[in-house]
């Protein structure tokens, strides 16, 4: 299996994961902590044990876990979206210097930390269900407290104008464990200037 198939296999590991959350999500503070949890631990499962991990034999060995903020329901927001005018492919570019082709399909407004922040969705080129969109993006964590080069988020659409993004599920991409690997860069209109203290910390090997 190629390095981009390894990655597709883990994104499908992490949305489905994410839509179990979505679909079993609660209001119940409690469930919410154990859905997150179960979450991640099913995250450090995959890069510990799974053959499809991007992490070298001794890199397995070493990793006793994975490092997260702790978890924070603010970081759960409903935002509005606002699909872009005249979708259009975009080459965005990869960490090695490639391009990969993706939908600039929307936009997602919403408030933060007492902001109003405004990130753009992606969709794959081939994606087959189309309210599921890719969020990379980077913020004032970046290159210190979590990978300089920006983490993820695979979303669904919830409503007919709407969406959920859980910032507690962010988690870094495959050339954060591994630079062989070459990931997605967040797009400029991802860049955050404020810090979201929310889901996976930086990689330390």
């Amino acid at each position: 299996m190629n390095k981009k198939s390894l990655l597709l296999a883990f994104v499908g590991l992490v949305v489905l994961g994410s839509l179990l959350y979505t679909f079993t999500g609660t209001i119940d503070p409690e469930v919410y902590l154990e859905n997150i949890a179960a979450e991640r631990e099913r995250q450090f499962k995959f890069l510990k044990y799974n053959i499809d991990s991007p992490l070298e034999e001794d890199q397995k060995k070493d990793l006793d876990s994975l490092d997260f903020y702790p978890i924070d329901p603010s970081y759960k927001v409903r935002g509005r979206l606002e699909p872009v005018p005249n979708k259009r492919i975009v080459e965005i570019p990869m960490t090695d210097g490639t391009l990969e082709r993706y939908i600039r399909h929307s936009f997602v407004t919403f408030e933060l930390q007492g902001k109003s922040l405004k990130l753009l969705l992606l969709q794959a080129e081939d994606e087959v269900d189309l309210r599921n969109f890719f969020l990379a993006f980077a913020d004032g964590t970046s290159a210190d407290e979590t990978y300089g080069g920006g983490r993820y988020i695979n979303l669904r659409q919830d409503g007919s104008s709407s969406i959920t993004i859980d910032f507690n599920l962010a988690y870094n991409p495959y050339c954060a464990y591994n630079p062989d690997f070459a990931c997605p860069i967040p797009p400029k209109e991802n860049i955050l200037e404020i810090p979201i203290r929310a889901g996976e910390k930086n990689y330390n090997k």
